[in-house]
C-alpha cells in the first residue's frame, strides 16, 4: 500500500495529514527520508518513523458519539469551525475517523474507529446497513406526502429512495417522521425532502442497524463493547 494509506492505517493521523508529514520530510523508511507519499510500503515488514520514532499499530478503538448540532464532521476545517473532534478533546485515544457522516446540521449517533476494515465493511454500500433517522418537518403529513416519498424522487438524475417512511407523531404545523435509509448518498434525507417542498426543522441519527443511540449526552463519546462491535463483523 501507499505509505500515506500505511500511516492512516497504522493509526497515525489521516490520510491528508500523511501527506503534509511526508512533504516536510519527517518520515522515513528503512532510515532514509521519503517525500513521495506514493511510495509502496509493507507495514508489517518495512521500519516507517514519523521524527525519528517508529510507527507502530495502536490499539484498535470503536466509539459511538452523540453528535450535536452545528460541528462538523472533519478533522480540519479551513473556516474554522467546531468539529466533531472537538468531543473527544482530553480523551486518552489513538486518531480515529468518523465512519460516514452527519453534515453540519444533523445529529446524532456517529462512529469512530480507527480500525479500517471495520469502517469499510460499514460504508460498503452492498452491506445495505440500516440508519434510522428521526426527522422534524415543518408540515403535517397526509397519505399524498407519504406516496411520494416512499415512491422516491429523483434529483438531478439521480435516485434517492428510503427504506420506510412512518410517522412518529405530529402537532398543529409539524411532525416527526421515522425514516431508514440502507444507503448513505450525500445529504440523502434533506433533499428527497426538498425535492417535495418539505423544510426539515431537525434531522436526527438515533440508530446503526440494532445499535442505538440511546441515552448517551449530547457531545459525550463512549466505546462500543464487545457485543456491540460483534452486530458489524463480517
Amino acid at each position: 500500500m501507499s505509505l500515506c494509506r500505511a500511516l492512516s492505517k497504522l493509526g497515525l493521523c489521516s490520510r491528508r495529514q500523511a501527506e503534509v508529514l511526508v512533504a516536510e520530510g519527517r518520515v522515513k523508511v528503512a532510515g532514509k527520508v521519503v517525500r513521495n507519499g506514493s511510495m509502496r510500503v509493507d507495514p508489517g515488514r518495512d521500519r516507517i518513523e514519523v521524527d525519528d520514532k517508529r510507527v507502530v499499530a495502536e490499539r484498535k478503538v470503536y466509539l459511538m458519539l452523540n453528535k450535536p448540532r452545528g460541528l462538523v464532521t472533519t478533522r480540519d476545517d479551513p473556516q474554522d469551525r467546531g468539529t466533531v473532534y472537538d468531543c473527544l478533546a482530553g480523551l486518552d485515544l489513538p486518531f480515529v475517523s468518523p465512519v460516514g457522516r452527519l453534515d453540519k446540521a444533523s445529529e446524532g449517533l456517529l462512529l469512530m474507529t480507527n480500525d479500517t476494515r471495520f469502517a469499510q465493511r460499514l460504508l460498503d454500500p452492498t452491506s445495505h446497513v440500516a440508519k434510522i433517522y428521526h426527522v422534524q418537518i415543518a408540515a403535517l403529513p397526509d397519505a399524498a406526502m407519504l406516496a411520494r416519498l416512499r415512491a422516491g424522487v429523483t434529483v438531478y438524475g439521480e435516485q434517492l429512495t428510503a427504506r420506510s417512511i412512518e410517522i412518529l407523531r405530529s402537532g398543529t404545523s409539524t411532525a416527526w417522521l421515522e425514516i431508514t435509509l440502507d444507503e448513505g448518498r450525500n445529504r440523502h434525507i434533506r433533499r428527497m425532502l426538498d425535492a417535495c417542498d418539505i423544510e426539515v426543522l431537525r434531522l436526527v441519527r438515533v440508530a446503526i442497524d440494532r445499535l442505538q443511540l440511546g441515552d448517551l449526552a449530547k457531545g459525550k463519546a463512549r466505546h462500543l463493547t464487545a457485543e456491540e462491535r460483534a452486530m458489524f463483523q463480517a
